[in-house]
């Protein structure tokens, strides 16, 4: 063999094995900063025991195995440590991810860490649908466990983590039952798990706390007793349901308060008095003076206040007079929840203000109550000095980090509900940030959006979440747009088999359906083995509970398929005081429309206008009906199957008239025409 020859097959090996290499890893690459924006060098930066060392001004670049999710932490002497979570869907539109900023550790700098609400009943045990078990009576800690798996690296960074314990804990169900149409409890695993996960301590201050009375409540406080979670906004009388947990925090004295916002209609009430148990009473009264006793003790005293109406954008003017008043009466930080949804966050006199956590674990079905956050608050000495957002999706009733369009869904809630409350968040990497001094830089930003092969509904989930959008300008003066949000979560599949966890919200076939590793949008679709007998039914599997009633809608799906088909498109209501699996079963079918669609290699785009229910429904749901057209058993892949609630009329104006807080929160552009060039969207902040 000649020495030239050998060299090329050498070359040739070479390149195979970086080809090889390329096609099994991925290059991330990005930048650690500090609060002030100065670059951190010497920041370690591990992905699965991989690390490396960022450089002398801040940049980092590494390669990971191919995955589905990519969780970074970073760590530097003298700084706190974090970790950040990644698809990679989204790190294939721009693999440098946003400039990451690490917070100093200083004196008396103390990291907080709050989660919304907990239970661990109910449909961890018996899920609906057919759906898997999620604890199993012989497996209930490692099941519990393994429910708070994803979370519990984020919640162990902090020096002190919280969440509200919106259950009573007891091995068996209690006797008495509070006369309320919903009642929760949980198996005593679950105090175990919270404290594996890095929960330090549980508010019991709201409206489930005295679900089975005296004696689920006595149950609930003796398994606390027994555990590693210090509690408060309970007891068995007033003075003790307002009694405060303390603790020592880095040198600094604590005190955690927990409330409920009203007494409850029933007979006993809810809260606590001379004759019962029950959750701390959050009147106005009971809050300031609470809160005054331990200001004056020179404790560091946070708030936790159950309240406001369940699924509303905004809290009522009662939780918010009352979470003002507390900071007012000296409480350094107030954390609220009971929507179920999130709301904004408020600097009130530079003080931080959650006014609604939304759901950290629990087992509610329907689309809206699925995303939340983890908060992280700075304090130094009791002053505020920044809090982190990191984003969640409780998928299958599992917390996980938020990638992608979940993120997106969580950020740009957030930021746009806290805009109206003049509080900023800004990003650090897929995080956002509230400074102290709550300003940011007020650079404008024009971005282009493609329609592609004549679709008329654009998604918008590659834009900054961050920003505004302030003016739409489209190619022709003839044309209008429109602004809407998706009432469907994990639209583009791409974290349908994520963190261990099966999405729960689709109605299909499972034995007929698989997952791609290809897709319209992204790398991921499902496959549905269709049959010549029936059609086969894909779409949402619980109704929305959260919706505009009589608004505009469209449904969009895009369809790859072998062999000619019919698709019908239905929505499905719910009435307003008709039960769950009735509605399932009995209530009619409203055709939205017929699709027929030819075999092709091609993604086929699939748009249908609809109205949503106008009075006299609480959910609906859409699904679709998918039928052979020759005869033959075959297959069709789906992928981008969204609900879009159109939050706008068709207007031609160039700045959007943002006329509901819902518009801010844009997921999807339409136009009434097809056109071909693109449209130039323009924000800030």
């Amino acid at each position: 063999m000649s020495r030239i020859f050998f060299c090329i097959l050498m070359i040739i090996a070479v390149n195979l094995n970086i080809s090889a290499f390329a096609a099994t890893h991925f290059s991330l690459s990005g930048r650690i900063i500090d609060e002030e924006s100065h670059a951190l060098k010497a920041v370690v930066v591990e992905i699965n025991n991989v690390k490396t060392v960022t450089n002398a001004i801040g940049e980092f670049s590494l390669k990971a195995a191919v995955n589905d999710i990519y969780q970074l932490r970073f760590s530097k002497d003298g700084y706190f440590d974090s970790i950040q979570t990644f698809s990679h869907s989204e790190l294939q539109q721009s693999a440098k991810i946003t400039d990451i900023s690490l917070v100093k550790k200083a004196s008396k700098r103390v990291m907080l860490a709050f989660g919304g609400d907990v239970m661990m009943g109910r449909r961890y045990y018996q899920p609906y649908f057919g759906d898997p078990v999620l604890i199993h009576q012989d497996n209930k800690l490692e099941d519990s466990k393994a429910i708070v798996q994803h979370i519990k690296p984020y919640m162990s960074l902090a020096d002190y983590a919280a969440i509200n314990l919106e259950t009573q804990i007891a091995d068996e169900k209690p006797a008495e039952r509070a006369p309320k149409s919903v009642t929760f409890y949980s198996e005593p695993e679950i105090l175990s798990a919270l404290t594996w996960a890095g929960v330090d301590y549980v508010s019991l201050g709201n409206n489930h706390t005295y679900d089975y009375m005296d004696s689920g409540l006595h149950s609930t406080l003796a398994f606390l007793e027994k555990s590693e979670l210090g509690y408060s906004g309970a007891g068995v009388d007033e003075k003790s349901a307002l009694k405060a947990h303390t603790e020592t925090i880095k040198n600094t004295e604590f005190a955690m308060l927990g409330y409920v916002g009203w007494e409850g209609s029933a007979n006993p009430t809810q809260t606590a008095n001379d004759q019962h148990g029950g959750a701390a009473y959050g009147s106005m009264n009971n809050i300031v003076k609470s809160v005054t006793e331990q200001v004056d003790k020179n404790k560091v005293t946070i708030v936790q206040y159950h309240g406001s109406q369940e699924y509303a954008n905004n809290p009522t003017g009662v939780t918010e007079q009352r979470l003002k008043s507390s900071l007012d009466a000296g409480a350094a930080l107030a954390i609220a929840h009971h929507p179920h949804v999130t709301q904004g966050l408020e600097l009130y006199n530079n003080k931080l203000i959650a006014y609604s956590m939304g759901n950290f674990i629990f087992d509610q079905n329907f689309s809206a109550t699925q995303h939340s956050f983890i908060l992280y608050v700075w304090l130094d000495d009791g002053k505020f000095h920044r809090a982190e957002i990191v984003p969640l999706y409780v998928k299958g009733y599992k917390p996980t980090p938020a990638t992608g369009m979940h993120r997106y869904t969580v950020m740009k809630r957030l930021t746009e509900l806290s805009k109206q409350r003049n509080t900023l968040i800004i990003p650090s990497g897929g995080h956002g940030v509230i400074r102290a001094n709550n300003q940011t830089t007020s650079e404008k930003l024009t971005l282009a959006v493609y329609p592609v092969n004549g679709e008329k509904v654009i998604p918008l989930y590659q834009l900054p979440w961050h920003r505004t959008i302030t003016h739409v300008e489209l190619p022709d003066d003839n044309v209008g747009y429109r602004l809407g949000t998706n009432l469907i979560n994990g639209s583009d599949f791409e974290s349908f088999a994520t963190f261990d966890s099966p999405e729960r919200g689709w109605v299909f076939q499972r034995s007929a359906t698989t997952l791609n590793n290809f897709g319209a949008s992204g790398q991921r679709s499902l496959n549905i083995k269709l049959t010549v007998a029936n059609p086969s039914i894909f779409g949402m599997q619980s109704f929305r509970r959260v919706y505009k009633a009589s608004s505009a809608m469209t449904v969009k799906a895009k369809f790859n398929v072998q062999a000619p088909i019919k698709i019908n498109f239905y929505w499905q209501g719910r009435k307003t005081r008709q039960k769950l699996f009735d509605a399932f079963d009995n209530s009619p079918k409203h055709l939205i429309g017929t699709t027929e669609l030819m075999a092709s290699q091609a993604w086929q785009n699939v748009e249908l206008d609809f109205n949503s229910p106008r009075i006299g429904y609480k959910s609906y749901r859409v699904i679709a009906e998918i039928t052979s057209q020759d005869g033959t058993s075959s297959a069709i892949n789906i992928d981008d199957f969204a609900l879009i609630e159109w939050q706008s009329a068709f207007s031609k104006n160039i700045q959007p008239n943002f006329y509901n807080t819902l518009s801010y929160q844009s997921a999807y552009l339409g136009v009434d025409k097809v056109i071909s060039a693109p449209i130039m969207i323009k924000f800030n902040h």
